[in-house]
This record gives C-alpha cells, structure tokens and sequence, in this order.
C-alpha cells in the first residue's frame, strides 16, 4: 500500500511540472477523482484552478452547458453507463474525440497498476477529415461490439474477456491473490414478463442494469451476460467487501419500482459470489458463481450464496 502511495506521488510530481504545456494532461485516481490537470485540459474542460470533480461529474455538467466533449446522444444517462461501462477497464486506451469548440483530440488513457489514471491528449484537428470521420466509425464499431444494446452496459463478450483477465494475472511472489466474482440474477423474470409483457421486462432489467451499475467502481467490471443473468467482476477486493456491496445492492433493487404504470410493482434478485483462488481458470470461477447463485435460488431467492 506504500508502495502505490510512493508511486502516485512520483506520477503527480511528475505531470505537475508540465503545467504549461500545450498538450492536455490529466491524472484520475482510483475512484475516478480528478487529482490533477494542467491549464490546456483545464481550459478544454472548462474547469477552476484547484477544482477537482469526478469525471461522471465533470462529463455530466459539460454535457448540459454545451461545453468540453462533443456528445451525440439524447440521453447522458444512458451514455454515461455504456461509457463508464468501458473507462479504465484496460491497461491502455487510444481513441479520438472532438470538443465543441470545434477542435480534434488524440486522447490516450494509461491505467496503473493501483488504478490510477493518466491521460494525455495532442490537437490533431489539421488531420484530412476523411481519415477522421473513418476512425470516428470505427470506434463507434468496437464500442458497439463490447456493449449490451438494452442496457448500455459490458456485453457477455466484454466481461468474459475480463474474466478471462482476471484468472490468468500473474502476481508478484509476496502480493496474495484477491479478488470476487459475483453472478446476478432478477428473480422470477419470466413471471414479469408473462404477467406484464416483454416491454415491462425490458423496463425492469434496464432499471437493474442502472442501479446495480451505480456501484460499481471504475477498477470492476459489470455486464450482462445473457437474458435476466449479469456479472461483476471485482478484482482486488476481498469476499467480505464484495459481499457487502452486494447486500447493499439489494438493498438498494428492493426499493426500486421501475414500472410508471404499476407504482407498486417491486422485484427482487439473487447472487451467487466467489472468491479468486490460485489456479482458477475462467471456466472455474463462472462455475463457483452459478452453482452460489443455484443455492440462492434454491434457498428462497432474495438472497446471496457464497461458495
């Protein structure tokens, strides 16, 4: 833990000396707290000396000023979920954006291993436009790919491929392996959609997808894996902190009522969570979680299993 603190601290002394540079500098921390920028990426962003948002923060206010990124969506919302379902996932991340006052950027994410991320942007607003708009439609092309078009959130492509991530990391010999795997599932999902139809089941798994989601920390990984079953991914945590955001999740879908037309409709989900050990594979972990979701399931429902 000192060790990473040494290293933050070496990476903010390190950005901060470029201050007045004409290349946007940012550096996030874990949570995806704005720790430091220099005067380019503040004067893109439209941000306050000193001021330190978080970037969902930072994105949202901009969007409805008319202000920093260019966002071609009707509703921030549901581009912060799919966004965010992405962000700071990988180690490395190349894509290009445009700002509304009419200028290109070259935009690169580097995440450390403490999760800590610096990103650099260059104006390439001179570049032929044909080359832009070809690049624009393939990042359009690869965000669709990892995304769930009801939910906006990772698809079961996108976070298999983190937990296949996930099993084959290599630690260093002193670093124990932690880490939980958690599959979710809304109870008695064909019932809601007999009963009240397949647009009321969409309403209720987009309203999962978006509570659930807005636990998730930007180091985990949350994506829907097929029909009403979703996944979380969370690396670095132990078994007794994963299962307590996951009681808090519950706690929190209980309480929903995501049907306008029922205002007293209610469901509830299961969980099935597990925790890394040394020689899981994928397949192992997936496994672990479903059976704990089975004993869920078979224990009543509205409930974790822990296996």
């Amino acid at each position: 833990m000192t060790g990473s603190r040494n290293a933050d601290e070496v990476l903010l002394n390190l950005v901060s000396s470029q201050d007045d540079s004409l290349v946007l500098i940012a550096l996030y921390d874990h949570d995806d707290i704005l720790r430091y920028a220099n005067k380019s990426w503040r004067a893109a962003f439209h941000l306050a000396p000193g001021e330190q948002p978080g970037w969902g923060d930072l994105m949202r206010r901009n969007y409805h000023a008319g202000l920093g990124t260019v966002l071609t969506t009707r509703n921030f919302d549901d581009w912060l979920v799919s966004t965010q379902s992405r962000r700071g996932k990988v180690p490395f991340r190349a894509f290009e954006t445009d700002l509304v006052d009419g200028r290109w950027l070259w935009m690169t994410e580097t995440v450390q291993q403490d999760g800590w991320m610096l990103c650099i942007a260059s104006d390439i607003t001179p570049l032929r436009t044909d080359d832009r708009r070809l690049r624009q439609d393939r990042d359009l092309a690869l965000r669709a790919s990892q995304t769930d078009e009801l939910t906006g959130v990772a698809n079961r492509r996108f976070i298999m491929t983190k937990l296949e991530e996930l099993a084959g990391r290599e630690l260093p010999p002193d670093e124990r392996m932690k880490g939980c795997v958690a599959v979710l599932d809304i109870d008695n999902f064909k019932t809601i959609n007999d009963r009240y139809g397949h647009q009321s089941g969409d309403q209720v798994l987009l309203d999962f997808a978006r509570h659930t989601h807005s636990f998730v920390r930007r180091f985990d990984c949350f994506g829907r894996i097929g029909g009403e079953e979703f996944m979380l991914i969370l690396p670095d945590t132990e078994l007794n902190a994963g299962i307590h955001m996951l009681e808090r999740v519950m706690e929190r879908i209980r309480t929903t009522r995501p049907l306008t037309v029922l205002p007293d409709f209610a469901y509830t989900c299961s969980v099935g969570i597990t925790a890394v050990r040394m020689g899981d594979s994928a397949q192992d972990l997936f496994a672990r979680a479903d059976l704990a979701l089975y004993e869920a399931k078979l224990g009543g429902r509205n409930r974790i299993g822990v296996i």
